[in-house]
């Protein structure tokens, strides 16, 4: 049998991808070596969250005397948030694997390995079998960095050195943990086990966390951190790991903190080895497919979506770059748009963000006004923060008057963002968003006291 598409890898892009070509009428064959769903649904995304709600539940409890609600002797059981974890992951994996079956596609639980082309298409080795597709989706997601660092390799092989795989299914609370990076995963592992009970420090090599956020809001999500305990070592380099301690460098001098474990979360790369991208000629740069807008690589027949790209590493950047490929494979003219995607994190409180910021706003030229606002200015902010710090700044392009940028720290910012993200999809204008109706009383209104504070 020649298959219309042969998709590598079961994670968000990999699924999605055989669902909507499924949904398209084609003959689909998905191939995934470890479990359906991918890291984000097994390992990260979910699982991260379903954790993060629990320690939001049990603060809630711990604050409750802030808003009349008196709980004694409080606790939180690690052990069952781990398994009400594994019950959020199993329920959502099993959801995937029935629409599958439903769509027809044929799943296959092996490493693939791409092995040429024939005159009906590309043939792909997995399981002892091999398969042809007339067409080929790679969707084989991205690993966890390992650096160079002396010892990392053995902490790994130990067990004292984890990866977001590993640190989600401890059965126990580390009474010292130290987290090497302070990115998003990092922060939101830092969040949940400073929850648990653990004593975080995370050691970061830059001057502020959370990557590319505004940094004023990584200020403030810093703040609340420290405000509930977390240790942070910025602007430092780790420089080896052994059994209990972590080495760094700050301002010059050699310094040292006590881990009983260590999170390593510096960040991902695509993942492309062993696969056979090069008996077909698939063109790589750094390690990374490269690809056109619509998910096309340089092989005619043969796209990339998702982590493998590199292009911008989450899983609902993911889901948009798989259905514009399945759309041009089911020959419908569709491309990829990256300015308006929207970024999270999940920690208390939430931090969101979408489009330009102001240093990259500054850096392309683009003439704006920035427009910043106390989410106090929220009444519903105001009815559930006691003492909030949180804030909006909405970027507004000076010329056009149109928003190219939201970035907002407080609670529902999650839910917010999607709206902020289709004004900057849409360029919508000053004047546009004004005529917008918000429910009252509600968070997001704090997009509405922004937009009319503008005196531009």
């Amino acid at each position: 049998m020649v298959y219309d598409l042969i998709v590598i890898g079961g994670g968000p892009a990999g699924y999605l991808a055989a669902e909507r070509a499924g949904e398209g009428g084609l003959s689909v064959l998905l191939i995934e070596k470890r479990f359906i769903g991918g890291v984000c649904l097994n390992e990260g995304c979910v699982p991260s969250k379903a954790l993060l709600y629990s320690a939001k539940l049990y603060h809630g409890a711990a604050d409750g005397a802030k808003y009349g609600i008196t709980v004694k002797d409080i606790k939180l059981d690690h052990k069952a948030v781990i398994e009400r974890k594994k019950k959020v992951v199993n329920t959502l994996v099993t959801g995937i694997k029935s629409k599958l079956r439903k769509l027809k596609v044929t799943v296959v639980m092996a490493e693939a390995k791409i092995t040429g082309r024939s005159s009906e298409g590309f043939t792909v080795a997995a399981g002892g079998e091999t398969y042809t597709g007339s067409k080929l989706l790679i969707a084989t997601g991205s690993v966890p960095v390992t650096p160079p660092i002396p010892g990392v390799k053995e902490g790994l092989a130990s067990g004292f050195v984890a990866t977001n795989r590993e640190i989600l299914d401890w059965e126990t609370v580390p009474e010292k943990l130290v987290i090497i990076g302070g990115g998003v995963i990092g922060l939101e592992m830092a969040s949940y086990y400073n929850t648990a009970g653990s004593k975080v420090t995370v050691v970061e090599m830059l001057d502020k966390i959370a990557g590319p956020t505004d940094r004023e809001i990584s200020e403030i999500l810093k703040a609340n951190y420290e405000k509930a305990g977390i240790v942070f070592k910025l602007g430092c380099k780790v420089t080896g790991v052994t059994d209990g301690k972590v080495l760094y460098e700050e301002a010059g001098k050699q310094c040292e903190v006590a881990a009983d474990k260590v999170l390593l979360s510096i960040g991902r790369r695509a993942f492309t080895e062993g696969l056979g991208l090069e008996t077909i000629g698939v063109e790589t740069e750094r390690g990374k497919i490269k690809t056109d807008d619509t998910g096309l690589t340089n092989i005619a027949g043969v796209y990339a979506t998702g982590d493998v790209n590199g292009v911008l590493m989450l899983a609902h950047t993911a889901y948009r770059e798989t259905e514009v490929a399945v759309n041009n494979i089911l020959g419908k003219k569709d491309h990829m748009r990256y300015n308006s995607i929207p970024s999270v994190i999940y920690t208390n409180p939430e931090v969101a963000c979408v489009g330009e910021n102001e240093e990259t706003a500054k850096a392309k030229g683009i003439d704006f006004d920035v427009v910043k606002l106390s989410m106090m200015y929220s009444g519903r902010y105001v009815a559930e923060n006691e003492g909030g710090d949180g804030i909006i700044k909405i970027l507004i392009n000076k010329k056009f008057k149109n928003v190219i940028g939201v970035h907002m720290i407080g609670n529902y910012s999650s839910e917010i963002i999607y709206g902020a993200a289709m004004m900057v999809e849409t360029e919508m204008r000053v004047d546009d968003i004004k005529q917008i109706v918000f429910p009252h009383p509600s968070v997001s209104e704090i997009i509405r006291e922004g937009i009319f504070e503008y005196k531009g």
